[in-house]
């Protein structure tokens, strides 16, 4: 996978948001999924799993894991997950801040 690339998948309905994302980001980065840093270091499965679920009005939702920038998204009845390569210096002014604030 190049630097520039992303990769999206669709999940499917008997199947849990952290648990597709753990196997897509194993998959695109080439590595068994027990070798990854646990999903709960950088966000909760379970409020992952609930919000992508529940009828709340959910759109999106970003975070960094395992080097890459995951989107989740709401798409008419559909969840995709999208895989970026998180790139050092690209400008961005996401996340946090040096001083801890959001940016």
């Amino acid at each position: 996978m190049n630097s520039h690339s992303s990769t999206t998948v669709t999940v499917g309905d008997d199947e849990q948001p952290s648990m597709a994302v753990i196997d897509l980001v194993s998959r695109t980065i080439g590595t068994d999924p027990l070798e990854l840093d646990p999903l709960y270091n950088v966000i909760d499965p379970d409020l992952l799993n609930s919000l992508c679920s529940s009828s709340s009005g959910f759109t999106s939702l970003e975070f960094e894991y395992a080097g890459h920038t995951v989107v989740v998204e709401q798409s008419g009845s559909a969840l995709e997950i999208s895989l970026e390569p998180v790139t050092i210096g690209s400008g961005g002014s996401r996340g946090v801040t040096d001083s801890g604030r959001s940016a």
